[in-house]
């Protein structure tokens, strides 16, 4: 398995080196792309080296919370230890050359590279059956789901990207750039075909595949970022309708570690204590499904006895309702989003501030300063020691609080405003947040503009930090729906989009201009 293991991540690299006068001869001994996928097997070898680039450091191990979280306006610095690169996420002033921002880049498009090399090897060989046949589309749909994800990120966050729909074998191999129309319509062709192929629900040791929920989901997102909402309220009532996912008794059950792959999971990057965190390598686990993964640095990152390099901001600890607002109830959310002074730690053997020192900045909540910490992905209850590496938590890349809230709003736009107040009505009822119902003293919905308010509330107090906010920022900014820009270094013309980094303009002799502004 190991030699195996080598050879397909060699072929994954897409890119062979050689002396010019050896480059018509092929060597018998070494596999290509051509020879060694010749089975489902190896197909779904080769699925699951692109599946790995998911907690590898560029992106869900690390990398990528960080250039979605601080592009929003749920973060504030934690103190002069978040490092420069990332403060200038936090700030606006992203260089070309931003450490963050280019391993995202690198992230995505090796994610690409990869999904590419599988569909075009799903060419190779046919099958000889119905069954192997099924097995084939469902890997070759896990493929088209995961190229789908990468060109979401790229398309959405960079505007046009080079669109390689094949892999690029040779240094020459580059393409110029589509627009970002083209980038999001190809995510649409692969997220709506992976659909079809994708099985409702996985059991035993494929559990953590993309199910057929998630690519309905990541169609509805774009289909939302282009303002199609008619096509993605179709999407995500297929999901709806379903019947196979419902909300948690308990919401906090949906970042803890003992509580993955529960009734409200979609999709989720799996991380392991296993193995401790690889700072320099782009995968996750050893290209192996079964295999052991890398832990997640989230604790470590944010949490208030770690480095806490990213806070809440204060605009996001008061958006929650509560009475000192005038609200009938405080959202129980509050307190299981956000850690504060005080709350007990390390299994009820201590304190924060008390008797765990906080370090950085503080936050204000109604006039009193103090230290408030993103509580999400912390195990800060079961542990004092903040720089804990082997933390196995599962990062929960869809859920489906977010299915009902996406289809609230696209409820909204097509005209059934009581739809979207009662799917938004579902997320308060959840057993342990218990909120009264829309309308409320601070959120009346008796227009259009009034329940869109809520809506952007509930998605913000619900789902705070999960990298989906930056995101709405840019097609709500795009689409004319902020009634004030939330960011206070935007700068119009500029800080739609990410510059490209400098990797790609030294490296791609297509591409001659960068995003306006930079």
């Amino acid at each position: 398995m190991k030699t195996k293991i080598l050879i397909l991540s060699t072929l994954l690299l897409g890119i062979a080196f050689s002396c010019t006068e050896e480059l018509n001869k092929t060597n018998p001994s070494v596999f290509t792309s051509d020879s060694f996928f010749s089975n489902n097997l190896e197909l779904e070898a080769g699925v699951n080296t692109a599946y790995s680039t998911l907690s590898g450091n560029n992106l869900w191990g690390r990398e990528y919370w960080f250039l979605n979280d601080l592009r929003s306006d749920e973060c504030a610095t934690g103190g002069s230890q978040l490092e420069p690169p990332r403060n200038g996420v936090l700030t606006g002033n992203i260089a070309l050359n931003n450490s963050v921002m280019q391993s995202v880049w690198l992230g995505c498009f090796r994610l690409a590279h990869r999904a590419n090399v599988v569909l075009q090897a799903s060419n190779n060989y046919k099958t000889i059956n119905d069954a192997e046949k099924s097995e084939k589309d469902r890997i070759i749909a896990e493929a088209k789901f995961l190229r789908a994800m990468a060109y979401y990120e790229l398309g959405t966050m960079w505007g046009g990207v080079p669109l390689y729909t094949k892999p690029a074998t040779k240094a020459t191999d580059v393409a110029g750039r589509a627009t970002q129309d083209e980038v999001i319509a190809q995510v649409i062709k692969d997220a709506t075909e992976a659909s079809v192929n994708l099985p409702e629900i996985y059991t035993g040791g494929s559990v953590g595949r993309a199910p057929k929920a998630a690519a309905q989901l990541l169609a509805a997102r774009a289909m939302m970022f282009k303002g199609d909402y008619a096509s993605a309220k179709t999407e995500l009532l297929k999901i709806k309708n379903s019947g196979k996912y419902a909300l948690t008794a308990k919401y906090l059950d949906n970042f803890r570690d003992d509580t993955e792959y529960n009734s409200e999971s979609i999709f989720e990057v799996g991380f392991d204590n296993n193995v401790g965190m690889n700072w320099d390598n782009g995968d996750g686990d050893n290209l192996n499904w079964s295999g052991p993964r890398k832990s997640s640095m989230r604790h470590q990152e944010y949490s208030p006895v770690g480095w806490r390099n990213v806070i809440p901001s204060d605009k996001y600890v008061d958006e929650f309702e509560r009475e000192s607002k005038g609200d009938t109830k405080e959202d129980p959310r509050m307190r299981f989003n956000l850690w504060f002074k005080d709350d007990v730690i390390n299994n009820g053997k201590g304190k924060l501030e008390t008797d765990y020192p906080v370090q950085g900045n503080t936050s204000t909540l109604d006039g009193v300063v103090q230290k408030i910490s993103w509580k999400k992905y912390s195990i800060a209850d079961k542990t004092a020691d903040g720089y804990v590496e082997l933390n196995g938590n599962n990062f929960r890349l869809m859920r489906y609080a977010e299915v009902l809230i996406n289809l609230a709003e696209c409820e909204n736009e097509t005209g059934n405003t009581a739809g979207a107040i009662a799917l938004l009505n579902e997320l308060r009822a959840r057993a342990d947040v218990d909120l009264p119902k829309y309308p409320t003293k601070s959120f009346p919905t008796g227009t259009k503009e009034q329940v869109f308010a809520a809506v952007q509330h509930e998605k913000l107090v619900e789902m705070g930090v999960e990298q989906l906010r930056a995101k709405d920022l840019l097609r709500w900014r795009k689409q004319g729906k902020l009634a004030k820009e939330p960011l206070a270094y935007f700068v119009k013309g500029k800080h739609e989009l990410l510059p490209l980094p400098t990797i790609e303009l030294d490296n791609n002799p297509l591409i001659t201009s960068n995003n306006p502004g930079y």
